[in-house]
């Protein structure tokens, strides 16, 4: 007959918790990754750049991997950042200001949604004019951009 932990009267163990696994020490830390080379510095600068025709994203990805491997990479990876956060800053913008007309107006100041795209046009042109400076390993400025991220 068995009691209500589920041990009989036999067990040896009674009242005594199960085994315990061995202790197991913590996992090393990772090592530091390496440096980029030259070549992959300006490889991943430039696609920090050109990532900018898609979005934010991929400048934001490539500066949070590579900020600390490549100088060129830290600093134009750091530059298309605040270029593509201040484009994404000028399509809200955009978007609610035509939206709030659109609505005041009975749809004819839906029009401004237009003005996205135009915002558009001119960061691929800007991303692709980086892209190509920083492939040289040069560095780019964009026109007009907050810095945002120091």
């Amino acid at each position: 007959m068995s009691d209500s932990t589920g041990h009989t009267p036999e067990d040896p163990n009674q009242g005594q918790r199960p085994p315990q696994p061995p202790y197991q020490p913590a996992a090393p830390a990772p090592a530091p990754a390496a440096p980029l080379s030259e070549v992959d510095d300006r490889q991943w600068a430039s696609f920090a750049h050109l990532g900018g025709v898609l979005g934010f994203l991929p400048s934001l990805i490539i500066w949070l991997v590579f900020k600390d491997r490549g100088r060129l990479t830290a600093v134009e990876g750091k530059e298309a950042l605040n270029f593509q956060i201040t484009l994404l800053i000028g399509y809200v913008a955009i978007n609610i200001l035509a939206t709030f007309l659109a609505m005041v107006t009975f749809g004819i100041g839906g029009v401004l949604a237009g003005l996205a795209w135009v915002l558009w046009v001119v960061g691929v042109i800007f991303s692709i004019m980086g892209f190509m400076k920083a492939k040289d390993g040069q560095h780019y400025q964009y026109p007009f951009a907050l810095r945002l991220i120091k």
